[in-house]
């Protein structure tokens, strides 16, 4: 893992104090990251706009304490658990990062965690892993449109690196898109987007920046300390597959769905899905139609969405190697 110091802590400044609203300043068709509370409160949506200046938002979902994390060069969003062994913990960028990943720090001791992985990598919580939260990256329409009483994290202010990379915090202007040539470019990592050339790319069958959604499944019940299974399921593989991909992570079957509104994954209770004709996004299965960005069927059942991380194929494979990648 090479990790290295790129930019001054806390140059890019987390969100500590949330401020939530009804109204979303960009457009329709953009990202955002959707948590549900997991109770009646309402879901929110933390727009990727903001996210560019900020990347990790310390928040509170349901009474419980959740960090909202995005890496821009990485394309990896995962939203984490903040309590660790009775703990608050609450997250900051450390400007330091690990295979282009962003290395995260906690302030109640120091420890440095990265980010696609939840896992601490120095300090003394070194080896410790965060529990991922279920949640989807979708655009703010399909966002609006299943949760018309969600709310939506409103533009903090400030100055951040991202404002101008590679030098001093600038003003902020969430107009601006800070990384679209990047994403628009053939290159990856922080040399890629520094415009001082990109990484090398050994296989032909992805694209290093192919969206993938990462599943991992740990010992019993997710034990932090049991082993690891994980499986990426890569958008263009679920697309050419009809849309819908299962399969066995650990001991849990999942079933996955590419849809106009992002890359989903839920338990599946053994049914076996096909798309429905004429209808991009929803599948058949058990005599009914299923939503495959809510899992929710036509005769009121619902799966249960798993954890998940979305990412890009190469910080999928700098994580867990190139084996781990789901195929039909």
């Amino acid at each position: 893992m090479n990790v290295r110091q790129v930019i001054p802590r806390d140059a890019i400044p987390s969100v500590d104090d949330p401020e939530f609203g009804d109204d979303y300043f960009g457009d329709a068709d953009e990202e955002v990251i959707v948590v549900d509370s997991g109770n009646d409160d309402p879901a929110r949506a933390y727009p990727v706009r903001i996210l560019d200046y900020h990347e990790i938002v310390n928040d509170e979902i349901g009474g419980d304490p959740v960090a909202v994390t995005w890496c821009p060069l990485c394309g990896s969003a995962v939203a984490y658990d903040r309590e660790l062994g009775g703990r608050v913990l609450t997250f900051g960028v450390s400007g330091k990062l690990a295979d282009d990943d962003l290395v995260m720090y906690d302030r109640e001791t120091g420890s440095e965690w990265k980010q696609s992985l939840g896992e601490a990598i120095a300090g003394d919580l070194e080896g410790e892993t965060l529990r991922v939260r279920p949640s989807a990256m979708t655009t703010y329409e399909r966002f609006r449109e299943e949760h018309p009483d969600g709310l939506v994290l409103q533009r903090p202010g400030g100055e951040s690196e991202a404002s101008g990379p590679g030098g001093d915090p600038e003003p902020i202007d969430y107009d601006d898109a800070p990384y679209a040539d990047y994403f628009e470019s053939a290159g990856f990592g922080l040399g890629a987007h520094r415009g001082e050339g990109g990484r090398k790319w050994d296989r032909d069958d992805l694209d290093p920046k192919t969206v993938v959604l990462g599943v991992e499944r740990r010992g019993e019940e997710c034990d932090s300390d049991g082993p690891t299974d994980a499986l990426g399921f890569p958008l263009p593989r679920v697309e050419a597959a009809g849309g819908v991909a299962t399969a066995e992570v650990g001991d849990q079957p999942v079933v996955v769905f590419a849809t106009p509104a992002g890359v989903h994954a839920f338990e599946n209770s053994g049914y076996e899905f096909t798309s429905a004709e004429g209808s991009a996004g929803e599948f058949r299965a058990d005599g009914t139609r299923w939503d495959g960005a809510t899992g929710e069927s036509d005769d009121c059942r619902e799966l249960d969405r798993v954890a998940s991380r979305r990412l890009f194929a190469f910080a999928w494979q700098d994580d867990h190697g190139e084996d781990a990648f789901w195929s039909p």
